[in-house]
């Protein structure tokens, strides 16, 4: 039981349901642990508010130095797509500031045609055709592979400000190169389903023109600030100690450090940490207040941060006629359940939704059994290239133990 952090939570403790689920659970991630899927992770269900199962477990890293606890910090790399760049845009749509039928050079300029006439709707949905990532880091070297020294430098200076690695140096603008490169990436003809994260790039200019606040500081005003959601946030060793935060990938082509409290996503660290794509940090009840809002109708306490009716048009599949499973900006169940392909449970609802991060993370709410899913890991460490948690199906197959608690587990969806 070495693998295993203490700190954890349960209701009905003692309880013959509840001590098989911890059991079920343990086992799963002692062996997931043992095959290397991740040093350790961190899982959350509740149910109406209620928590049903908190637990952490292994170690930041296979040196089993540092423990996971419950508090432990992750680094949520795509879910900032819906806590980040997606929820600020649900509260400028309820604002009448944007409508997804728009394209988006109505408020992006620089787009040019290709990219620009794509509508939020289509980019939110995945069904732009926009091209799906651009490795900006391989776009600014020269043919010997250094660093075009106009973009990067190794030294700290005001125009380089901003500290990607210990020797690598960012120009302070250099969100106008991402912006001119994803004004000239390809878009399919036809709009057709392609996962993409280049609009998400887009969202902190478009929410800063529309509602004159920096995107971190809007983010907080109407949502983290109100829910006490003190971790959730960019840029997280401004703030917190790094015995706090899990360490993600030893980056061996690009920084060429251990990448620790700083963003994992090469496009969001040259981003200054900060985008809608990625860059977000958050321990785990963190992360569930703001799923947990998304259930409650966008109230918490007596405060109403987000309308009905909004959550219900961003969380609703918006092309299934055309194969595609996706709402606005918010991922959803398969449309025809697989259990190699899927990121959690069979018995997850129609109206759930959520999403995954590249790092090992997920984030997935189910109205229809009002339950909030959170599963916390680096499965990157040391390499992207330990697929591990996916072969094992970790997530859904404890997501799916959770439902069988409930009594849920065979409902039709």
């Amino acid at each position: 039981m070495a693998f295993f952090a203490a700190a954890q939570l349960t209701v009905n403790t003692g309880s013959e349901k509840t001590i098989k689920l911890e059991k079920q659970i343990d086992s799963i991630l002692f062996d997931a642990i043992r095959h290397k899927a991740f040093p350790g992770c961190v899982v959350y269900a509740s149910q109406k508010d209620r928590i049903l199962f908190f637990k952490s477990y292994g170690h930041y890293t296979y040196d089993s130095i540092k423990r996971v606890e419950n508090n432990s910090i992750y680094d949520l790399a795509s879910i900032t797509k819906v806590v980040g760049g997606t929820l600020a845009l649900m509260k400028l749509y309820e604002d009448s500031l944007i409508h997804p039928d728009d394209p988006i050079k109505k408020y992006v300029d620089g787009l040019g045609k290709r990219v620009g006439e794509v509508t939020i709707r289509e980019a939110l949905a995945h069904q732009g055709g926009l091209y799906p990532w651009i490795p900006y880091y391989q776009k600014i070297r020269k043919k010997n592979g250094a660093f075009k020294k106009k973009y990067i430098s190794n030294a700290l200076s005001e125009k380089y400000p901003f500290e990607l690695s210990d020797n690598l140096f960012l120009r302070k603008d250099f969100y106008h190169v991402i912006k001119r490169f994803i004004k000239k990436s390809e878009v399919t003809k036809t709009p057709s389903y392609k996962y993409s994260g280049l609009f998400f790039y887009l969202v902190p200019e478009l929410v800063e023109k529309l509602s004159g606040q920096k995107y971190t500081d809007f983010l907080q005003t109407h949502f983290f600030d109100p829910l006490k959601a003190k971790t959730v946030g960019f840029s997280p060793l401004d703030r917190f100690s790094k015995e706090l935060i899990a360490p993600t990938e030893v980056d061996s082509f690009f920084r060429m450090e251990p990448i620790h409290g700083k963003v994992h996503d090469e496009g969001a660290i040259m981003m200054q940490g900060v985008s809608g794509n990625a860059g977000l940090f958050s321990n785990a009840i963190d992360l569930a207040k703001v799923m947990q809002l998304l259930l409650n109708d966008g109230v918490h306490d007596t405060l109403q941060l987000l309308k009905p009716h909004t959550i219900d048009l961003f969380n609703t599949v918006q092309y299934p006629n055309l194969k595609n499973r996706r709402a606005l900006g918010f991922d959803k169940p398969l449309l025809q359940y697989d259990s190699v392909r899927s990121s959690v449970a069979k018995s997850s609802s129609r109206k759930s939704f959520g999403h995954t991060g590249y790092t090992g993370t997920l984030a997935w709410a189910d109205p229809k059994n009002d339950l909030v899913y959170i599963f916390l890991s680096n499965r990157v460490y040391p390499s992207r290239k330990n697929t591990a948690i996916y072969k094992l199906n970790v997530r859904p197959v404890i997501h799916q133990l959770i439902y069988d608690y409930l009594g849920s587990g065979n409902e039709v969806n």
